[in-house]
C-alpha cells in the first residue's frame, strides 16, 4: 500500500513507496510491547533451579535442549524488530558477565507490561522513560549497598557462586565436580593488571567429547590440540618436551609467477631434486639445532620434511588453529615464530608431557603438566551429545560467574533477596521524587518483583504468599539477605543458604532491562518497507493507521 496525504486543494501526494506499511502512536507502541513481552514469556518458565527446559529444533532438524536464556534466544529465529531488541539484551548480558540473561529479559518484559498499564492512564512515554532511568540508577545503588566484599581466595564462597549458577542446569550430581574444575581453571588463568585482577575466560579452552560420564570431565594444565601427529614414524609421547610454535610453512614455496627451468642434462635434474631435498633436510636440522622436540605448525608440513623430522625423533602437528597457537604460547611460554631462521632455543616452550591420545573416534594431542600455564583446557565428557552440550553451557556460566567475582569481588544474596530489597527501597525513593515520575518508579519496583514471583511459580509454590513473606522479612533490620528457598518453600538467609550471585550480574541485568524498555517505549511510529516478494504487513504489523488516505 502506498501512503498518501493530500494538499489543501485536495491534491493527493505520495509520501511512502508502494508496499510500505506504517503503524503509529498507541498501535505502534502496543505492537512493540506485545512482541517484546512474548520473548519474556518464552523464557519465564526457565528461571531458577526448578525452571523447565526448552526443546529447540532448527531447520536442519538439529535438536537443542536447554534452559539457558542466551542459548534459547540464539537458536530461535526472531522476526519482529522489537523482539530482536530483547534478543540483543540477552546477547549483551551474556557477553558482559556471562550469566543472568533470563533475569534481564524477564525483567525487561515486565517493565514493558507495567509501562503499558501506565500508558493506558495517559501518562506520556517520556515521563515513563525518565522515571525508569532514575529507578534503574537507584536500584544499582541499592545493589551496591547490599553487596558484600569477598576474598577471591575464599574457595568455599567461589564454590557457592558456581553452584548457584549451575543449579538450574541438567548436570545433576556432577555439579560440584564441574564447579571445582571451573574454580581451578579461573584461578590458574587470573592475572594481576596494576591493582586489578583480570580473569579472561577466553584463555580457557573447552573441548567436548561424547563417551564416559560427566564425572570424568577433567581440567588439563595445558592445552588440547584437536590434531593428530602428522607422520606414523614420529613418537606419540614426549616427556619434559621443548616445544616450537611456527607460523610458517615447512614446505618449499612455489613461485608466485609461472617459472620455467630449462634442464639440458639429466645430472642437472638430479641436482635440482637433491637441492629440494637438502632444503627440506635443513628445515628439520634447524629445528633439531634449536632443541625442539615437538613442533606445532600453523601452516602445512611437506611429506619429505615430515620424514626428516621423524628421523630426528621430533613430534609434529600441522594446520593448528591460530586460537590454539595463542593458547599454546600462553600455556607453554613458547614464542610463535614466523621465520624458521629466527628460531632460537629461547623461543621454545616447555611442557611436562606431550602425548597423542584417542578420545572416542578422534586422536588429539594433549600438551599438559605445564609449569604455570596462563591458558588451560577443560575436556567435557558425557554419555549423550545433548548432555555434553548442556554441560558446556553450565561450565561456561560457572567460569563466567567465578571470573566476575575474581574481577569485581562483590557478591549479593540470590533467591529473589536483591529484587525485594530493591523494590522496597524504590518505593521509599518514589515518594521523594513525586509527580508523575513517582508512578513510573513504583511501576519499576513492582516489575522487579517479577523475579522472586517467577522463582516461586516455577517451583510450584504460591507466589502471593511468598512475596508477602519476603516483604515482611525485608522489613526487619537484618532481613536484607532473605530470599526464597525454592526446594522447601521457606524464607531463608540466602547467604547462609549458599545461594550467592556476583553483584555485577545483577547490576548489568538492571541496566540492560531498563535501557531496552526505555528504547522500546520511545518508539511511536513503525514504518516498514515492502519485502521483495510482496505481501502486506511488515514487522510493524497490520494495515497503515491514521485518518489520511491509503491506497
Amino acid at each position: 500500500m502506498a501512503y498518501l496525504t493530500t494538499t489543501g486543494s485536495g491534491q493527493p501526494v505520495l509520501i511512502l513507496k508502494e508496499g510500505t506499511s506504517r503503524s503509529r502512536g498507541k498501535e505502534a507502541q502496543r505492537n512493540n510491547i506485545m512482541a517484546a513481552r512474548v520473548i519474556g514469556e518464552v523464557l519465564k518458565t526457565t528461571l531458577g533451579p526448578r525452571g523447565m527446559d526448552k526443546m529447540l529444533i532448527d531447520n536442519l532438524g538439529d535438536i537443542t535442549i536447554t534452559n539457558d536464556g542466551a542459548a534459547i534466544l540464539n537458536e530461535i529465529e526472531v522476526e519482529h524488530p522489537a523482539a530482536k531488541m530483547m534478543v540483543e539484551i540477552a546477547k549483551t548480558q551474556d557477553d558482559m558477565v556471562g550469566d543472568g540473561t533470563t533475569t534481564a529479559v524477564v525483567l525487561a518484559s515486565e517493565l514493558l507490561k507495567k509501562a503499558e498499564e501506565l500508558l493506558d492512564q495517559n501518562i506520556h512515554p517520556i515521563i515513563l522513560v525518565s522515571g525508569y532511568r532514575k529507578a534503574a540508577q537507584k536500584a544499582i545503588e541499592v545493589v551496591g549497598k547490599i553487596s558484600t566484599p569477598v576474598d577471591i581466595k575464599d574457595r568455599k564462597t567461589l564454590l557457592k557462586v558456581a553452584l548457584t549458577t549451575m543449579s538450574s542446569k541438567a548436570v545433576g550430581t556432577a555439579r560440584e565436580h564441574l564447579a571445582e574444575i571451573a574454580i581451578d581453571a579461573v584461578s590458574q588463568i587470573a592475572e594481576d593488571r596494576g591493582d586489578k585482577k583480570l580473569a579472561d575466560i577466553d584463555n580457557i579452552q573447552i573441548i567436548k567429547k561424547t563417551g564416559k560420564s560427566l564425572l570424568e570431565t577433567q581440567l588439563v594444565q595445558g592445552i588440547i590440540v584437536d590434531k593428530e601427529v602428522v607422520n606414523p614414524g614420529m613418537p606419540r609421547k614426549k616427556e619434559n618436551a621443548k616445544i616450537a610454535l611456527l607460523d610458517c610453512p615447512l614446505e618449499i614455496e612455489k613461485t608466485e609467477i609461472s617459472a620455467e627451468i630449462r634442464i639440458r642434462d639429466p645430472a642437472q635434474m638430479q641436482a635440482f631434486l637433491d637441492q629440494e631435498n637438502t632444503m627440506m633436510q635443513e628445515m628439520a636440522q634447524k629445528l633439531k639445532k634449536a632443541g625442539a622436540e615437538v613442533v606445532f605448525c600453523q601452516k602445512g608440513i611437506d611429506d619429505m620434511v615430515q620424514h626428516f623430522l621423524a628421523k630426528e625423533g621430533i613430534m609434529a602437528a600441522r594446520r593448528v588453529k591460530e586460537s590454539d597457537m595463542e593458547k599454546l604460547s600462553k600455556a607453554t611460554g613458547a614464542r610463535i615464530v614466523s621465520d624458521l631462521d629466527d628460531l632460537k632455543a629461547t623461543d621454545l616452550g616447555k611442557a611436562g608431557l606431550v602425548e597423542e591420545r584417542k578420545i572416542g573416534d578422534d586422536k588429539m594431542i594433549f600438551v599438559e603438566k605445564c609449569k604455570d600455564p596462563h591458558s588451560v583446557a577443560i575436556l567435557i565428557r558425557a554419555g549423550l551429545e545433548r548432555l555434553v552440550d548442556e554441560a558446556e553451557r553450565a561450565m561456561t556460566d560457572a567460569l563466567s560467574v567465578v571470573s566476575d567475582v575474581v574481577e569485581n569481588n562483590r557478591i549479593v544474596p540470590g533467591g529473589g533477596a536483591v529484587e525485594i530489597e530493591v523494590a522496597k527501597e524504590l518505593r521509599k525513593y518514589a515518594t521523594k521524587v513525586g509527580g508523575r515520575e513517582q508512578l513510573a518508579i513504583e511501576a519499576f519496583a513492582d516489575a522487579v518483583e517479577v523475579i522472586p514471583r517467577t522463582l516461586a511459580e516455577n517451583a510450584g509454590l504460591e507466589p502471593i504468599d511468598i512475596l508477602v513473606n519476603l516483604r515482611a522479612a525485608h522489613e526487619k533490620e537484618d532481613g536484607k539477605n532473605s530470599g526464597v528457598n525454592v526446594f522447601t518453600g521457606k524464607i531463608q538467609n540466602s547467604l547462609d543458604n549458599g545461594v550467592i550471585e556476583p553483584a555485577v550480574v545483577k547490576e548489568q541485568a538492571l541496566k540492560s532491562a531498563a535501557e531496552s524498555a526505555a528504547m522500546i517505549l520511545r518508539i511511536d511510529d513503525v514504518i516498514a518497507s515492502s519485502k521483495p516478494k510482496g505481501g502486506p504487513g511488515g514487522p510493524g504489523g497490520g494495515a497503515p493507521g491514521g485518518p489520511e488516505g491509503e491506497d
